[in-house]
This record gives structure tokens, C-alpha cells and sequence, in this order.
């Protein structure tokens, strides 16, 4: 089971990326508390394509700091990657990760209570963010790709709060598991169904396992994984 951990909270706005000015909100920074989370995610962040990004269902993102030195050793050293944020997250941790956490995980910031809705689909922003056109698909590939909670009870967090399990619902499904079936085992079919039948689970990945079992095809991940040409 999770131990309780620390958190960093991040927010962000809506600022130009690149050299083409794409509007995003990946560009977050540390925020002193106390943090307001609502059901669309904290109070003073924001994110530029609310089609791919926000909402309920992605209403938080988490990635794990233990990334950052596996990050360094393949890509070597980055200013991105000597504070969190690199990755546009809102919490930043040590010591829970893709194979610890699970897909309907609820836990407990400050008054708040959120659940883990789905893993990180990385964009193209990451390979602008960082000037590299290889990041998105080293997320993907690597399945150290974060993931998203929604908000089950809006509430308010302070500094010294830690981020603490409070129910398991699917011990059979930790992260690492949806992430290896989407993008690396994709044509485990029997499973991918299974996966389509998880309540917990976001119901966009919901339906994309389901049309993936459907048509036996993984979808293409082109356009998502590199930046457009204008």
C-alpha cells in the first residue's frame, strides 16, 4: 500500500510555447498554500486546449520527481529538470509512482478527496517544452507518464498536508498496467476488454480500449505525438 507523502503544488498560465506561440499552461511553478481544489482542478491554474486538456476527469496532474534522475541519464542534464514542473504537473512527489499507484486510487490532500481517473496521453508540448521532437514518445514508450485525478470532495490544502491513501478499489490495476497494455502490449484484447469495464477509469480511455478490442487496431498517435506544422 501507499505510505503518506510530501507534495509540491504547481499552477500555471496560459502562456505562448515555442517558437510557433502555442497557447498552453504546461509552464508551472511552485505555489506557496493554502491551495483550493475544485472539481475542475486548483484555483489559479489554467491550461490553453481545454479539448486535450482540464476538465473534470483530468482535473489534476501528478507526476512522480523519482522520474527526473532516470530522465537526466537518457537525455542528460536540462534546466527543466533541476526543480519540478518539467512536465506540467500541478502535484510533484517521491515515492509513488506508475507501479504503486492504481487506476481508482482515492486519496486525501488537506480537506480534499481525489481519485486517480486515467494516465498521462503525452502531447507534442512536451517535445516543444523541452526542444526536443523525442520527449512525448519517451513519456509514452517508458511509461513514466503521470496521471490525472478527478475530484471527488472540493476542498482546501495547506503546506505541511501529505498526500495519503484513503481506498483501493482495484488492487489488480496499477498504473503501470493500463499504460503497458495501451502502449506497449497493445493487442492484449482479453484485457484491454477488462480494461473497458473498469468504472473507476476515465471514460475516454474506457471507450478507447473498448475500440481498440472493436477493431483490433491500435489508433494512430501521430498528430498527438508531434507538433503540428503551423
Amino acid at each position: 500500500m501507499l505510505a503518506p507523502v510530501s507534495a509540491v503544488v504547481l499552477c500555471g498560465k496560459i502562456q505562448p510555447l515555442g517558437a510557433k506561440g502555442h497557447s498552453s499552461g504546461i509552464a508551472k511553478v511552485v505555489t506557496e498554500g493554502p491551495w483550493q481544489i475544485t472539481r475542475v482542478g486548483l484555483v489559479g491554474d489554467a491550461q490553453g486546449d481545454l479539448k486535450h486538456h482540464g476538465g473534470p476527469e483530468k482535473a489534476v496532474h501528478h507526476y512522480p520527481h523519482d522520474h527526473y534522475e532516470v530522465w537526466r541519464g537518457e537525455i542528460g542534464t536540462h534546466p527543466l529538470l533541476d526543480k519540478p514542473g518539467a512536465f506540467g504537473e500541478n502535484i510533484s512527489t517521491t515515492g509513488w509512482t506508475e507501479q504503486s499507484v492504481h487506476i481508482g486510487d482515492i486519496v486525501r490532500l488537506g480537506s480534499a478527496l481525489l481519485q486517480v481517473s486515467q494516465g498521462r496521453q503525452p502531447c507534442w508540448k512536451l517535445n516543444v517544452r523541452f526542444g526536443r521532437d523525442d520527449v512525448a514518445s519517451r513519456t509514452q514508450s517508458s511509461g513514466r507518464t503521470g496521471w490525472y485525478y478527478r475530484v471527488l470532495k472540493e476542498g482546501t490544502a495547506e503546506p505541511a498536508d501529505q498526500l495519503s491513501l484513503v481506498e483501493r478499489p482495484r488492487p489488480k490495476w496499477p498504473l503501470s498496467r493500463l499504460v503497458t497494455l495501451l502502449y506497449r502490449d497493445k493487442d492484449l484484447y482479453a484485457e484491454l476488454e477488462e480494461m473497458a469495464g473498469i468504472p473507476e477509469l476515465a471514460n475516454s480511455w474506457r471507450t478507447l480500449a473498448a475500440r481498440r478490442v472493436q477493431a483490433r487496431v491500435t489508433e494512430d498517435w501521430t498528430t498527438r505525438l508531434n507538433e503540428p506544422s503551423r
